[in-house]
């Protein structure tokens, strides 16, 4: 019943932020699995690999929930989503393929690094150049690849690099982080058959795992996160968001720090 409750509560915050910031979840799902594992027994040397896979395969919910409510609010530009769309998907299986000969504690370690760099971000938000320039079909691959790849990763659907990406180039906040949530969509079908292949037959994984994704967490997550996605979308609309930036990122550089020095 804790596990359950846990995951439901990690799901319902990772749904929010999905809404908020188009983030799609990730930076909370993976820690929080992470942190979880070691304390309910289920900690083993993959515990990393399978917060990553497991946080990705909620985002396939979570990204398509909250792409929805973007969509509704017409803020999703689908042909950028589509240009996207191939660098994104081929970056994303050789990122899942990268974290999987990276041992538990360094992918750890590169998880805090990039926390830390998200929350640094959000903290100190720098003047965004726009150019109005999106590149062409070969620059919009190798920016989706790179976008992937890192996702991936990482665990996440990618609105860490999508919106100031498209944000840089001429479209407004609202319309980055809406076709970010679209682009997140993608980046996690990708990379979730990514990890569950290169995770398949390894020894030492929870009972109810497919690869590096652990479904019971999936499930849980997802019943909170997918109704709260349009929550957080609606939300955006409203609330000071450079103040929820801040404070998230805070939050990102705590987390960040603990996962850094070893805590479980």
């Amino acid at each position: 019943m804790l596990e359950l409750t846990a995951y439901l509560a990690i799901g319902a915050a990772s749904g929010l932020l999905a809404g908020l910031f188009g983030v799609g979840g990730g930076v909370i799902v993976v820690p929080a699995l992470i942190l979880l594992y070691a304390q309910i027994g289920l900690a083993t040397d993959w515990t990393p690999h399978l917060a990553v896979g497991t946080s990705l395969a909620t985002i396939v919910g979570t990204g398509a929930a909250s792409a929805h409510a973007h969509h509704r609010r017409r803020a999703v530009h689908w042909g950028l989503v589509a240009g996207l769309a191939p660098g994104i998907v081929l970056g994303a299986w050789i990122g899942a393929a990268l974290a999987s000969f990276i041992p538990e504690l360094w992918l750890k370690r590169v998880f805090a690094c990039f926390l830390s760099f998200v929350g640094a971000r959000m903290l100190i938000p720098g003047n965004v150049r726009r150019d109005g320039a999106l590149p062409g079909p070969l620059g919009m691959w190798t920016a989706g690849g790179g976008i992937g790849a890192l996702s991936a990763l990482v665990g996440i659907g990618g609105g860490t690099l999508t919106v100031p990406f498209l944000n840089g180039r001429g479209l407004d906040m609202r319309e980055a982080v809406g076709t970010s949530s679209a682009c997140g969509i993608p980046i996690a079908i990708a990379g979730a058959v990514g990890f569950m292949v290169m995770g398949w037959g390894r020894e030492g994984l929870p009972d109810w795992s497919t690869g590096f994704i652990h479904w019971p967490a999936v499930c849980g997550i997802l019943l909170a996160s997918i109704p709260t996605a349009p929550l957080g979308a609606q939300l955006a609309q409203r609330l000071p968001v450079a103040l929820l930036k801040r404070l998230f990122g805070v939050l990102l550089l705590l987390v960040a720090i603990r996962l850094a020095t070893g805590g479980d």
